[in-house]
């Protein structure tokens, strides 16, 4: 490891044992929200102070072992010692490497799920519904809550569009490198020639807006109009102008809500689905100008960019970003099962972020 990777594991770990000092403080104790913040930055942290302790062990061991090699009725056993040692330790320093990647501090939280038909007419809406009901089942086992926050319908099945809310812990750290084009290749059902056709979907992942991070906003930039809900709820919905539509002026942003009773509540669903999407717009731009300067496989948050192919015929799943990662279990992966995708993703991610840390 390279000695300035070294230091800043050092630095963590001090910084661990500063934490553990101050939860125990009694005025800490006293005030309730720093304590919180200080427990889970705590918690972030003690993973990484127990590698270092197990480090310390197996080095301990290893030098141990070591010394016996000059006793030839212990030599054999040494021997044996230091090759586990080795093997351990080796493990313990990728291990402590991932540890510290620059975590997000969105990972934590939800984040809102928008999906949007394509290229493809028809076959692209059946396709986005195809999408949303993979992530809604993957949601399912993960114990997560999913609410559709706004849908359109399509002609023949599907959504030209629709949005949710997903709440859960750690969600948004699961699912943030789905962001991008989905492409589907496979014979539509109102084919009658039996020729396959490309249709695509657009899946956004913008992660919901952290505690304590608000995004400020001037009311003088912001449009806001009524109207009738159009979709369930009920006679009280549908008969009141209490759907809401927000426009933030200086960057076009426009967001709805109508799924509340109360023009109140679908108002500050709104408000706070807006200033998710500014706060992503402005971290996306920083990504845009850090991409200037290396190239990014994972996690570039850039939704135009084709991240995935499902082809039916062949049953495969192809992802762009990373060669060779095609997987052929499609029928698997679309029910929701899509833990082996996020892994390599993850990983994929973690490498990108340690050669940036090593440049």
């Amino acid at each position: 490891m390279l000695p300035t990777l070294r230091h800043k594991l050092e630095a963590l770990a001090e910084r661990r044992d500063e934490l553990e000092r101050l939860l125990a403080d009694p005025d800490t104790i006293a005030d309730q929200t720093r304590f919180r913040a200080l427990s889970r930055e705590f918690a972030q942290l003690e993973p990484l102070a127990a590698a270092l302790a197990d480090e310390r062990r197996t080095l301990a061991d290893l030098h141990g072992a070591e010394a016996m090699r000059g006793d030839p009725v212990m030599r054999e056993l040494a021997e044996e010692e230091i090759a586990a040692a080795t093997t351990r330790l080796a493990e313990l320093d990728a291990l402590l490497l991932a540890l510290l990647v620059p975590r997000d501090t969105r990972d934590d939280g939800g984040f809102y799920l928008e999906i949007r038909a394509g290229t493809g007419g028809d076959e692209a809406a059946i396709f986005a519904g195809d999408l949303f009901r993979m992530y809604a089942r993957y949601a399912e086992r993960q114990g997560w809550r999913v609410e559709v926050e706004s849908a359109s319908p399509g002609e023949h099945g599907g959504f030209r569009e629709i949005i949710a809310a997903v709440e859960g812990d750690g969600a948004y750290a699961k699912l943030k490198f789905e962001s991008g084009t989905h492409r589907v290749q496979r014979v539509p059902e109102t084919e009658s020639q039996g020729r396959i056709h490309t249709s695509a979907a657009t899946v956004a992942i913008i992660p919901i807006e952290a505690a304590g991070e608000p995004v400020e906003l001037n009311p003088a930039d912001l449009k806001v109009d009524t109207f009738r809900s159009s979709g369930a709820g009920g006679q009280h919905v549908n008969k009141t102008d209490s759907a809401i539509r927000i426009t933030h002026l200086p960057s076009g942003l426009v967001v709805e809500s109508q799924t509340e009773r109360s023009q109140h509540a679908n108002r500050d669903k709104a408000m706070k689905r807006l200033r998710a999407m500014l706060a992503e717009a402005e971290a996306e731009r920083r990504a845009a100008a850090t991409a200037e300067t290396r190239k990014l496989q994972v996690g570039s948050g850039d939704r135009s960019q084709r991240i995935r192919t499902y082809n039916y015929p062949q049953g495969r799943i192809t992802d762009h970003r990373i060669d060779g990662l095609t997987l052929y279990d499609l029928p698997n992966v679309l029910e929701g099962n899509l833990d082996a995708l996020i892994a390599r993703l993850s990983q994929e991610h973690q490498a990108d972020e340690l050669a940036r840390m090593t440049e």
